[in-house]
């Protein structure tokens, strides 16, 4: 059984990270976003557009099957602090 202080502490710690990721997204999306819009305006073979449907549906098929996802050594791409510049990795 964990003390109110320390309970009080790793509650605050976890939020103060949450917080700062939070903010780091927010700041990377605003200065991401002129860039996404030059990627989308380049984007005449329609990659950018095929690679959305081709995540949404893998996205959807890890929610149909929540094992598939859970396994373990199994990293979360995107999900970061840098997680908007997943997309820039088609245009090269």
């Amino acid at each position: 059984m964990q003390s109110l202080v320390v309970q009080l502490a790793t509650t605050l710690i976890g939020d103060t990270v949450a917080m700062v990721n939070g903010f780091g997204r927010i700041v990377t999306h605003f200065a991401m976003a002129p860039v996404e819009r030059i990627a989308r305006a380049c984007d005449v073979a329609g990659l950018l557009s095929e690679r959305a449907a081709r995540a949404a549906e893998r996205e959807r098929i890890r929610q149909a099957w929540p094992a598939i996802s859970q396994r373990p050594g199994r990293r979360s791409r995107g999900h970061g602090l840098f997680g908007c510049l997943r997309s820039l990795g088609e245009l090269t």
